[in-house]
């Protein structure tokens, strides 16, 4: 497996300062934000700023493998905002297309407790991707639909659902067994069972529980308030999840690809030693597990 180095880590650095910082810390790729007003991400539509980025990867033997969209208004019922949202995803295929990236995070639309009409939201977000599909594949990206709270795939057995309906390849799962399990929802084994056929796409991190037994409680969707946090993030192998496990699983089910290390220095760095020391750390640690994986395979 490749190694790739996710700009939610670097806030503080431009995307050619955060290339620099991932080839420093030996990984082997990189996953962009595609968002206005982020240092470290690629505004949206802006080709000069993607063909600036593209310059600096190659100038780094460091490739962008994909990026990272932030829309939500694909299930939206509002036909202005859904159709806004389904264009911000063409943007973002032309934008991976572009930079020789083949994939692209999506959040399945916006959905917190309490809202309502989930059919009929649902039906829209179908649409939406059903729309997106051909035109992905052509691009040739594949759209990765992440297991995230605050959307209508938050467990893996709704991403699994959602992909299964749309029933095309270049729709597929973006696997994050950390937000499954602050959620408090599928464990590793569980989710392997309902969607291991279908990881396009994995990001990695860890975390600790400071209160294993609070419910989950988010109210935004790209992040989870601090009034609101069960949990602190941590350096891959020093937190809770077992990654070794998740490792084997990962390729027992076929994925051999990349793992993106989405190091939530944006989000919360007082939890977090500063990236150029958790982005080194967290790869040393993944690259480890692969290698004892390896070694007892070779052992068989």
């Amino acid at each position: 497996m490749r190694l790739a180095g996710h700009t939610l880590g670097t806030p503080d650095h431009t995307v050619p300062q955060a290339l620099k910082l991932f080839r420093a810390a030996g990984l082997d790729a990189a996953e962009v934000i595609y968002q206005d007003g982020y240092t470290s991400g690629l505004p949206r539509g802006d080709r000069r700023a993607a063909m600036e980025a593209l310059k600096a990867a190659e100038g780094e033997g460091l490739p962008i493998i994909g990026l990272t969209p932030y829309t939500t208004a694909i299930n939206s019922l509002d036909e202005n905002e859904w159709c806004g949202g389904v264009d911000e995803f063409r943007g973002a295929i032309e934008t991976a297309h572009l930079l020789g990236a083949d994939r692209v995070r999506v959040y399945a639309g916006a959905w917190h407790p309490g809202d309502t009409d989930h059919d009929r939201r649902w039906a829209k977000l179908r649409e939406a991707l059903q729309t997106l599909a051909p035109e992905a594949e052509q691009a040739g990206v594949r759209l990765c639909v992440e297991n995230h709270f605050g959307t209508m795939t938050q467990t893996a057995a709704e991403t699994a659902a959602l992909v299964r309906e749309i029933a095309h390849p270049a729709i597929r799962v973006l696997y994050d067994q950390a937000n499954l399990t602050f959620t408090h929802d599928e464990s590793f084994e569980e989710a392997f069972a309902v969607q291991g056929d279908l990881i396009g796409h994995v990001h990695a991190k860890d975390l600790i529980f400071t209160d294993p037994n609070a419910a989950f409680r988010a109210t935004e969707t790209a992040r989870v308030n601090a009034s609101e946090r069960a949990v602190r993030s941590r350096v891959i192998g020093t937190g809770v999840l077992p990654w070794p496990q998740i490792l084997a699983a990962l390729l027992r089910h076929g994925y051999d690809d990349l793992l993106s290390i989405e190091y939530e220095y944006r989000w919360h760095p007082q939890d977090l030693p500063a990236p150029e020391d958790g982005f080194r750390e967290s790869a040393a640690a993944l690259r480890g597990m692969l290698t004892e994986i390896a070694e007892m395979e070779n052992a068989r």
